[in-house]
């Protein structure tokens, strides 16, 4: 992907994401890991961890800052080096398998980070259970988020770039 590309197609994709928190829908049913594992896969490396922060953060900016952020933007800072890790490896079960990590990544950290600010759960091993426990149907939805919203990413990009050239050439 040049430049401009890239540019044009990071706008579209934080514009997009920020406006996907800030309308009604299925909770942690986002685009933003998708989205963070997409940008280390095609985007340049300085430029890839811009993408999922500005979305967050001109989302939060709407919903409100809170306490934890550091872990949930940290979270995706690391969905960003696995889509880096990747990028040389691009197929279907390797995108995949990114993308499952990716939501267990999230939910491990952040939930962990919820655990250790000690306002909800004792802060032992039966509070740390507690927390992930109570989780997990957060969990659901941010997978099954996940794996439709990287599907239609990767999905798309790559049709485009397989059919495009050839759909320009014919018209040429």
């Amino acid at each position: 992907m040049n430049k401009r590309t890239s540019f044009i197609v990071a706008v579209i994709m934080i514009a997009l994401a920020a406006f996907s928190r800030l309308i009604p829908h299925p909770v942690n049913f986002a685009p933003i890991t998708a989205i963070a594992l997409f940008g280390g896969v095609y985007f340049n490396g300085k430029f890839s961890p811009i993408v999922p922060l500005a979305a967050l953060l001109i989302s939060d900016y709407f919903l409100g800052f809170y306490d934890g952020i550091v872990w949930v933007y940290g979270s995706f800072l690391l969905v960003v080096v696995i889509g880096l890790a990747i990028r040389r490896y691009k197929s279907v079960p390797v995108i995949f398998g990114a993308t499952i990590v990716s939501s267990l990544l999230f939910f491990l950290i952040t939930n962990f980070g919820v655990w250790q600010a000690g306002v909800f759960y004792t802060k032992d091993f039966t509070g740390l259970v507690e927390c992930y426990a109570a989780a997990i149907p957060f969990y659901r939805n941010a997978a099954i988020g996940d794996l439709f919203y990287g599907t239609v990413l990767f999905g798309v990009y790559e049709l485009v770039m397989k059919y495009l050239p050839k759909v320009q050439s014919t018209k040429a």
